[in-house]
C-alpha cells in the first residue's frame, strides 16, 4: 500500500544500519560461475566453489523476504538495495537520497567468507562488487534488536553495521580498528568488471 511504502530517502539521524545477509552475493556466485577453472587451478576448495555457484539461490537475490520482515517487526525508516558498485555505492545511494552522513564500523561488515576467498583471488574488493541479495534498512536504535531477532527468526541474517550521524549532508565513513575513520567512496564502476 502506498502510506506503508519505505523508501530510500527517510532515514534519520540516530538511526542504526543493518544489513541483511551479507555482501557480495550476486558478485559471489558471478566470480565462481564464469571463472570455475581459474579459480580450481588456484586451488578454491570444490566445496566453496559449488557453495558460491548457488548464491543466486542460497542465500538468494531477492530482498522481497527480508523487507517485508523487517517492517513487520517495527518501522523502518529507510531501505535501499545494494546492486552494482556493491555494499560502498549503497551506503552512498542510501546516503544521497536520505541526505546524510553513514559511519560503519569495518569489523561489523559482513563480508561472506566465499565471497572474500573469491575476490582475494581476483584482486577485488568485496565491498565494491555487485552486492544484490543483501538490503540496507535504517531503523531506530530500540527497533533494530526486534528488527535482527525476527529476521534471523526467518533465516535470515542481519547485522547492525553503522548509524546515521548526521543530516542535510552526505558522505560515509568507516572506523577502522586502529581508531582511524576513512572516507569510502564509490569507485564509479563495479568491481566485477574487472573480470568481465
Amino acid at each position: 500500500a502506498k502510506e506503508r511504502l519505505v523508501t530510500s530517502s527517510g532515514a534519520q539521524v540516530g538511526d542504526l544500519v543493518l544489513v541483511t545477509k551479507g555482501v557480495p552475493i550476486e558478485g559471489t556466485a558471478i566470480i565462481a560461475r564464469e571463472k570455475a577453472h581459474e579459480l580450481k587451478q588456484l586451488g578454491v576448495p570444490d566445496d566453496l566453489l559449488a557453495r558460491a555457484q548457488r548464491f543466486l539461490f542460497d542465500p538468494g537475490i531477492s530482498v522481497v523476504a527480508d523487507a517485508l520482515i523487517a517492517c513487520q517487526a517495527a518501522p523502518v525508516h529507510a531501505m535501499h538495495d545494494p546492486t552494482e558498485g556493491g555494499l560502498i555505492a549503497g551506503l552512498w545511494e542510501l546516503a544521497e537520497a536520505s541526505q546524510i552522513v553513514i559511519e560503519v564500523t569495518a569489523a561489523a561488515l559482513p563480508i561472506m567468507p566465499e565471497g572474500q576467498v573469491l575476490c582475494e583471488a581476483f584482486g577485488l574488493n568485496p565491498l565494491g562488487t555487485i552486492a544484490s541479495g543483501a538490503l540496507l534498512l535504517c531503523v531506530a536504535p530500540e527497533d533494530a534488536q526486534p528488527v535482527i531477532e525476527k529476521l534471523r527468526g526467518a533465516g535470515i541474517a542481519a547485522t547492525a553495521i553503522g548509524m546515521v550521524v548526521a543530516k542535510g549532508e552526505t558522505g560515509v565513513f568507516c572506523q577502522f580498528p586502529d581508531g582511524t575513520k576513512h572516507p569510502l567512496a564509490p569507485s564509479g564502476k563495479d568491481e566485477i568488471t574487472k573480470l568481465l
